[in-house]
């Protein structure tokens, strides 16, 4: 046994449900829970923890601020299409006779109410607008017909 120190023991008083989750970190990293105190109070009392969690923020953050720029990004490009669509649309569809202008206000709720069941259910599924347009700008490059 050369070369081993011998171990000073303390009591700790812990809350029961940071001894729950100190068992629980054990079980799972299968180390006894003395190893792990001794390895967090070694943490908590080394000199350069304030930099490692400032670190750590940092690339937290770091993370946080590029997953708000694509969310901009997806915002704005959702925004541009459905303008873009709303744009066409009026200036491609001719406005329609009285008669049958009467006929189209009659199902309108009728057409609103099926338009959000179908919205409802592709929001169900998830957002895949995004990944099917990729896929299909992908598609015509492949085919090299360079038609969009």
């Amino acid at each position: 046994m050369a070369g081993r120190t011998k171990k000073a023991q303390i009591s700790v008083y812990l809350e029961p449900d940071i001894m729950d989750m100190l068992a629980h970190y054990a079980v799972q990293r299968d180390q006894s829970m003395s190893l792990i105190a001794q390895a967090a109070i070694a943490s908590f009392l080394s000199p350069d923890s304030a930099e490692r969690q400032e670190a750590a923020l940092a690339r937290r953050l770091g993370q946080i601020d590029r997953r708000l720029a694509r969310l901009e990004r997806d915002v704005g490009i959702s925004t541009e299409a459905f303008a873009t669509f709303v744009r066409f649309w009026l200036t491609t569809t001719p406005a329609l006779p009285e008669p049958a202008a009467q006929a189209a206000k009659a199902k309108v709720s009728e057409r609103y109410a099926a338009y959000t069941r179908a919205l409802g259910r592709r929001l169900a599924k998830g957002p895949q607008l995004r990944q099917e347009i990729v896929e299909d700008v992908a598609g015509l490059e492949n085919d090299g017909s360079g038609r969009y």
